[in-house]
């Protein structure tokens, strides 16, 4: 499967159906529009305006959908979900417009306003949701007949592992698994060895799905095991695999699970969304948004800080580390350096309210939190969130996981420049006060919402007017 080039294809198709859509919009309005309101024919003049909006307007579809996140998990979208996607961003990208490109239009009356809409709506619906559902229809009848499959795992290996392999093998149309072994969970479940290769003990779950490039789980333990079923999904949620269990589990996570039948497989499916779906995509829009505005008002401030901390001891002026973010993956955080230079050339330390290693102006930003304004390049490039958990370096984070395996639901979401940890806790100075914060982390996460957010991101202002941070 090549991803990238199937992304390509429905971006680029987006674009010209775009595009398209806004000529054959422009027409209506010179033939339909424009006639009623001047009373005669003004004829077909294709001006600044109408090539103005032909190189921008199809951008913007684009990046409404990303936000959206319909380029996203390409190979598993399927005709009724592109259906209400493409009706939903059409909407919403109409009024957009709307407000934004028409509203300032003179005309005759406001029904003109409704014409203009439904016209829009319906050409951009049309052109866009066509190519696509050929798109999606080509691609489901791909993977029904095993041209395209998705690197599965089961875990679990005896005869509830062994039922659910033959019976997604002898499945047509095809489920779209496409077997690379199993995981075996109690050491002795080896009834799979003779059809599936056998691909280690689940304690090592992170390593082979990073290994074999997993996407999809199967949970088939056998009844006697039903008691380590939370601390499987615990350490799967937060490596960024679709989870799914056979059907005789559901009323052991009653309310946890919802049905789904994908490509016709009998399976439940792990319904890991936090936020409703119009809500990340507010969140994401806050965060791209929130940055970009940021960094333009703050950069009289990014200037004079860069100063201070150059004039403050030798060094560089931003400090960047690699922290895990997530689904696990790696990423390189940016701060104004608070600390001299090789602060940690003994190894991984956390600071302490003490400690030395930071320079005076360093304890002013670590009080006001201004050493993190970099991380809204961070948010930018989608590597963070402005409110999630803090991320931390994989040395802390292996410590942590021993103490509170729990830790791995904070990977489920996106690091954050600022989180309810860091309001409530602010930065910990051992494994044991990020142990404690960790609770806050958690709540956030279980309670999730653009209203929390909103909270977190006015507490943190407070503590950055008063300089009250730890």
């Amino acid at each position: 499967m090549n991803k990238r080039l199937q992304v390509i294809k429905y971006l680029v198709s987006d674009l010209i159906s775009a595009g398209v859509a806004w000529v054959l919009f422009f027409i209506f309005r010179k033939k339909y529009i424009e006639p009623e309101k001047y009373g005669e024919f003004v004829g077909m003049e294709f001006d600044s305006n109408f090539y103005l909006g032909l190189a921008f307007i199809p951008l913007f579809w684009v990046a409404l959908y990303a936000l959206l996140g319909m380029y996203k998990s390409i190979y598993h979208r399927h005709r009724v979900r592109e259906l209400g996607q493409v009706l939903m961003a059409s909407a919403l990208g109409v009024i957009i417009l709307f407000f934004i490109v028409l509203l300032d239009d003179e005309i005759a009356n406001y029904q003109f306003y409704y014409k203009s809409l439904i016209a829009l709506f319906t050409m951009h619906f049309l052109l866009t949701f066509i190519p696509r559902f050929i798109y999606t229809t080509q691609t489901v009848k791909r993977i029904h007949k095993r041209v395209i499959g998705f690197k599965t795992a089961i875990i679990g290996g005896n005869e509830e592992g062994l039922k659910v392999y033959r019976e997604m093998e002898t499945m047509v149309p095809a489920p779209g698994f496409d077997f690379v072994g199993y995981v075996s969970v109690n050491g002795k479940d080896h009834l799979l060895e003779n059809e599936l290769t056998w691909l280690g003990k689940f304690q090592k779950i992170e390593e082979i799905i990073k290994e074999h490039q997993i996407e999809e789980v199967i949970i088939a333990i056998e009844s006697s095991e039903h008691k380590n079923l939370g601390s499987i999904i615990t350490n799967l949620e937060g490596l960024g695999v679709n989870i799914k269990i056979i059907p005789d589990m559901y009323d052991i996570l009653s309310g946890s699970v919802k049905m789904s039948s994908i490509f016709g497989a009998p399976l439940i499916q792990i319904d890991t969304q936090i936020m409703p779906g119009w809500q990340f995509f507010i969140k994401r829009l806050m965060d791209f948004v929130g940055s970009f505005i940021a960094i333009i008002l703050l950069f009289p401030v990014y200037i004079i800080l860069a100063i201070l901390v150059k004039l403050s001891s030798p060094g560089e002026i931003i400090f960047k580390q690699e922290r895990i973010g997530q689904h696990n993956k790696p990423f390189y955080i940016f701060k104004f350096r608070s600390m001299c230079q090789d602060a940690e050339k003994a190894g991984p330390q956390l600071s302490s309210t003490h400690d030395n290693r930071i320079t005076p102006i360093g304890k002013f930003m670590r009080k006001t939190r201004m050493d993190e304004l970099p991380q809204f390049f961070n948010v930018l490039r989608g590597e963070m969130s402005l409110v999630g958990p803090r991320p931390e370096r994989q040395f802390y984070i292996d410590q942590i996981s021993k103490v509170a395996p729990h830790y791995r639901h904070l990977q489920k979401v996106k690091p954050g420049i600022t989180s309810w940890g860091q309001v409530k806790y602010g930065y910990a100075e051992n494994v044991d006060q990020m142990v404690q914060r960790l609770k806050y982390d958690v709540l956030y996460i279980e309670n999730m919402s653009l209203a929390i957010d909103l909270k977190i991101m006015a507490y943190t202002l407070i503590i950055i007017f008063k300089g009250s941070g730890k």
